[in-house]
């Protein structure tokens, strides 16, 4: 019998096509996704066998109709978390961080000394976060500190007991690189783009973007400026094209300048996700019987196994962008999504499934919708 999760996208699985691999048909897909959904702007970028071998972009990077091109730079949402795992398996491999020591360790004075987090004073669970539990979404905080009734940090779980989306994780753990660990999350980022060839990306706002850079469009279709993020936020403040996005992706799925471990680690499944939605993070779990035993946490994405074998992915967006990530491991295959028009993300499940097939990617999970099924 098919999980409830599956069963959400089955019907919808078998009325679309074969998977459309050739760069004409990824293109027609992509119009097609844009003509339905309204989106002013789509970009998309296709990795086979570990190598870029499409990327293209369509429609408006701004109100004034200028051309969305494949180095228009865009707003990455929170396919930053993927890009901060990737760099924290870098500094495990050399050497600088371990996993699973827990983050109050490498700093000077106690974590509720810190105003951030002075109201974690009386819970010594603090104590137990590790990055694993940060890069996993299991560190026991809301998704955001101003979400709380008080607006004050709080744990709600043992950490690493379970997943709930938080960037309040991540933002704990770069706020300990850089007060522990003396690291600028800019220059580090900076240094790995550069290796990775990825000439337009930065972790927060650069000059030089300026000439060619996408604006967005909210979800009545007003134009938005891109927003101008000043200071690295490895929770969501990356600028990134969709050339580059292509060759992240194919380091990603490849593990391209890591060791035969850290790349490994960073795709395995390593936290079973227990709700039948992503959002709201702190939802009640489901009864084990009914959890889906393929969908889980891994460091800065979420694995799944469907017909062509396990595979892991990333989606994020905001106010007016949306984006995702999405790479079968068996083919070193991937699609990368990038749109200015957040109105654009309705059909990203439809495209990706056009383009890869019937993957198993958890689109019920992730946009909250459960055919024929009311929340429970």
């Amino acid at each position: 019998m098919l999980h409830p999760i599956k069963l959400a996208v089955f019907a919808v699985l078998l009325a679309l096509p074969a998977a459309a691999q050739t760069p004409s048909t990824i293109d027609a897909q992509t119009r097609r996704i844009m003509a339905a959904t309204g989106a002013n702007g789509l970009a998309v970028a296709f990795i086979d066998r570990g190598r870029v071998t499409h990327v293209a972009a369509f429609g408006k990077r701004n109100a004034s109709g200028e051309r969305l091109q494949t180095d228009t730079v865009m707003h990455g949402a929170a396919l930053t978390k993927t890009v901060f795992a990737w760099l924290m398996v870098r500094l495990v491999d050399e050497g600088k961080i371990d996993l699973d020591r827990p983050l109050a360790s490498y700093l000077p004075r106690p974590l509720p000394e810190y105003p951030a987090y002075a109201a974690l004073a009386g819970d010594a669970r603090w104590q137990a976060i590790t990055a694993r539990h940060a890069l996993t979404h299991s560190t026991g905080f809301a998704n955001f500190f101003f979400l709380e009734p008080d607006k004050k940090a709080r744990i709600h779980f043992a950490p690493g007991s379970r997943y709930a989306y938080s960037g309040e994780g991540l933002h704990l753990l770069q706020f300990v690189l850089e007060e522990g660990l003396k690291l600028d999350m800019d220059a580090l980022a900076s240094t790995e783009f550069a290796r990775l060839g990825m000439t337009r990306t930065s972790v927060k706002w650069c000059a030089d973007f300026s000439g060619n850079v996408a604006d967005g469009w909210n979800d009545r279709g007003e134009a938005q400026p891109h927003e101008q993020r000043a200071r690295a936020r490895m929770a969501g403040s990356m600028d990134t094209t969709i050339a580059d996005m292509a060759k992240f992706a194919a380091a990603l799925v490849t593990g391209n300048g890591l060791s035969p471990a850290a790349a490994a680690e960073l795709a395995r499944p390593q936290l079973g996700i227990t709700t039948w939605r992503q959002f709201p993070t702190l939802q009640p779990e489901l009864p084990p019987d009914t959890q889906d035993d393929d969908l889980s946490a891994a460091l800065g994405v979420v694995t799944f196994r469907g017909r062509e074998g396990p595979g892991f992915y990333k989606s994020g967006h905001d106010a007016q962008t949306a984006s995702t990530l999405v790479c079968l491991k068996s083919l070193q295959r991937c699609v990368v999504l990038l749109s200015n028009d957040v109105r654009a993300e309705a059909g990203f499940a439809d495209l990706v499934i056009a383009i890869l097939g019937q993957t198993g990617v958890p689109y019920a999970w992730e946009y909250g919708r459960r055919a024929g099924k009311s929340e429970p």
